[in-house]
Formats: structure tokens, sequence, C-alpha cells
């Protein structure tokens, strides 16, 4: 899976992705409320987290790039390993910055939950702006169509205006709010969560 839209590419993520994915995602951890983890992560520790993501079925991750003007142009072939096709990219290192990934996990361990995921998105902190969560989004929604997900839920961790209006865009709702449920950074944190009907 991968799509183009100008400058930016949409595909399924991979273990070559895993160093790019673990600093973006720690800069989340370091500066921000958005994540409740504390500790930084290595891509090692990470490795579990992206595997739990196939590149098919209800749980998926899936990664935005700058293209290179190798990937732009699928006359040029495959550059380190990412095929400018359908095709999602090999093993190799891929080309492009990474801006961005969102991911479908399940929402919670036992079984009947199954046909609900929790859905996130991150983008990198100079993507801000550029419509990558916009993108990363449709992509995710456009895969989990044809999989028997009913719901897709988002805490969102508050204030966080960004958030609340990319997830309304893509029609969630806010279904309640858990109040100070967690603490970071020497104060608790309200976390709102969000809905959307699938099936």
């Amino acid at each position: 899976m991968l799509q183009q839209h100008g400058e930016v590419q949409v595909r399924a993520g991979v273990e070559a992705d895993l160093p790019a994915l673990t600093d973006l995602y720690n800069h989340y951890i370091r500066e921000t409320s958005i994540t409740f983890d504390l500790e930084p992560f290595t891509p090692d520790q990470r490795r579990p987290w992206l595997l739990s993501h196939p590149q098919d079925g209800p749980h998926r991750l899936l990664v935005a790039q700058e293209a290179t003007e190798r990937t732009k142009n699928p006359h040029n072939g495959p550059a380190h390993g990412l095929s400018a096709g359908p095709a999602a990219p090999g093993p190799g290192h891929p080309a492009g910055t990474l801006l961005g990934y969102a991911t479908s996990s399940a929402f919670r361990p036992k079984a009947a939950y199954a046909p609900s995921v929790e859905v996130t998105v991150y983008c990198a902190p100079d993507a801000a702006g550029r419509g990558i969560g916009t993108l990363l989004y449709k992509a995710l929604f456009e895969a989990l169509a044809d999989e028997d997900v009913h719901r897709a839920y988002a805490g969102i961790t508050q204030p966080n205006e960004a958030s609340t209006r990319l997830h309304t865009r893509f029609g969630f709702r806010h279904i309640g709010t858990y109040t100070e449920v967690g603490r970071k950074f020497d104060r608790y944190w309200d976390v709102a969560w969000y809905q959307k009907d699938l099936g």
C-alpha cells in the first residue's frame, strides 16, 4: 500500500522505519503530555509495538514520508528498498524524511473487544500544518473499510485543539472525559474520549 500525495507518500510502516519512528515518539514523551509514557524508548524496546501492526488486518501502522525524486517517478524503479508502485517497501532503509505516522491498535485485550480499535496519529514537529495527519487518517480509514472493525476510539489529552479538530473532521464525536486520569510533569491531565462509527 503506497499512496502518493504530491510531495508526501503514505505507506505501511516497516522495520527500517523503527529508528525514525522511535525518535518521533520520544519527542512527544519528553516534551508533551500527548502520550502518558514517561521514559523514552530505544528502537529495540519499540520493536514489539511495530510488530503488533502487520500490513493487513485491523491493526495497521502507516507512515508519511517526504517523496524523493526517485520515488516520485515510477520509471526510475525502487530506491533503497522503497518501491514507487503499490508494493510495500522492502527491508532496506526507506527513502525520504519521516513526517508522521498513524496506527489502529487493539482497543482492549479481551476477545469481545476485537471489532473496536484505538487510533492515533503523530506528526513530526516540523511537519505541523501540512495536512500530514489528515493524509494519514484518510489512508488508515480507507484501509480499515474492508476490515471487521465496528468502532474506532481516540483518547486526546486535554487541551489539544488541533487533535480535537482533526478527529471531529473525520466524524469522531466526544463520548466522555476521564478527569485527572494521568500524572506527568508534576500535574494531572484529563483525557477526552472520541468515537467514530465504522460499521
